[in-house]
């Protein structure tokens, strides 16, 4: 009688295969939920950058309702009297929203990850007092989608009331 010694030396072609197919569905996978992660991150910054812009319309707001009354406005420029001759100006210069105080430039309210599309200040009078209403439209840099958000507010100036 002869014996016949079967030994497994390797792999056999049709399980080289399966292996193969198997990493290469589970790398398609892995990569897929990668890159739909980082578009999420992306989409969260751009609309964090978004909401932090609001800060903008919140420093302007806060400037104009201490002031005691307008020296100048235009559609992309407001000079407000702060008292004690100090003066508070908001310009759009560019793509730029810029703080001057009493001829100084402080520097820009926006990051630099966004850019302001749009700056209107229109002055309303009443027989009550004064107002200034703001319309503020921004769009982040890195945004392909052209995302922009809009700001609005009307804000009554303190010795108006």
């Amino acid at each position: 009688m002869i014996k016949i010694n079967r030994q497994k030396n390797g792999y056999a072609i049709l399980e080289l295969l399966f292996y193969v197919a198997f990493f290469s569905i589970l790398s398609l996978v892995v990569i897929n939920a990668m890159i739909t992660m980082a578009r999420a991150l992306k989409e969260t910054t751009i609309h964090a950058e978004l909401i932090q812009s609001g800060n903008i319309m919140e420093r302007m707001s806060r400037e104009i309702r201490q002031a005691s009354d307008i020296i100048s406005i235009s559609a992309n420029d407001l000079v407000l009297d702060a008292g004690s001759g100090k003066t508070i100006e908001f310009k759009l210069v560019g793509s730029d929203v810029q703080l001057w105080d009493t001829s100084t430039n402080i520097g820009n309210l926006n990051s630099p990850n966004i850019i302001v599309t749009a700056l209107t200040f229109t002055q309303i009078i009443t027989t009550k007092g004064k107002a200034v209403k703001i319309v503020l439209t921004i769009r982040p840099i890195n945004d392909a989608s052209g995302n922009i958000q809009d700001f609005y507010n009307t804000i009554v100036l303190r010795g108006s009331y």
